[in-house]
């Protein structure tokens, strides 16, 4: 004749309580903060930004398709690739840009000076200008 198994009584759980839920609190000992990787913040922005998506020999032309403006930009900075174009701050891109204009518009003034004319609000220049050129 075979043995039978002993059939395992399965215990019934216990009704938890409030006090059966508290976990005991550990206190952290100088052994076990040492033991664990020290979590330091990242040492710049550039790790927050995560994973490039394009490469720095990138061409602008393709990156920038249909950005006409931004592709004229690329060709004043006469710059071609990703790599070329991070070299410049958005500060130094506007300054590069505005003083072809700056200089334009400070000979159109001159020039409308010299004929004792001037831009709407702009009569203080005429009068310092004709002071400071020689009299004919």
């Amino acid at each position: 004749m075979a043995k039978k198994k002993a059939a395992k009584k399965q215990a019934k759980p216990k009704p938890k309580t409030a006090a059966a839920k508290k976990k005991p609190v550990k206190t952290k000992s100088a052994r076990a903060k040492s033991a664990g990787k020290p979590k330091v913040p990242p040492a710049d922005d550039a790790a927050a930004i995560g994973r490039v998506l394009v490469s720095q020999e990138g061409k602008l032309y393709m990156l920038f398709k249909e950005d006409y403006h931004a592709r004229q930009i690329f060709e004043f900075l006469r710059v071609e690739t990703v790599k070329d174009l991070e070299q410049f701050s958005p500060q130094q891109i506007v300054k590069t840009l505005s003083r072809p204009i700056q200089a334009t518009v400070l000979r159109i003034r001159r020039k409308l000076a010299e004929k004792n004319r001037h831009l709407a609000e702009d009569e203080s220049f005429v009068v310092e200008y004709k002071k400071a050129q020689p009299t004919r």
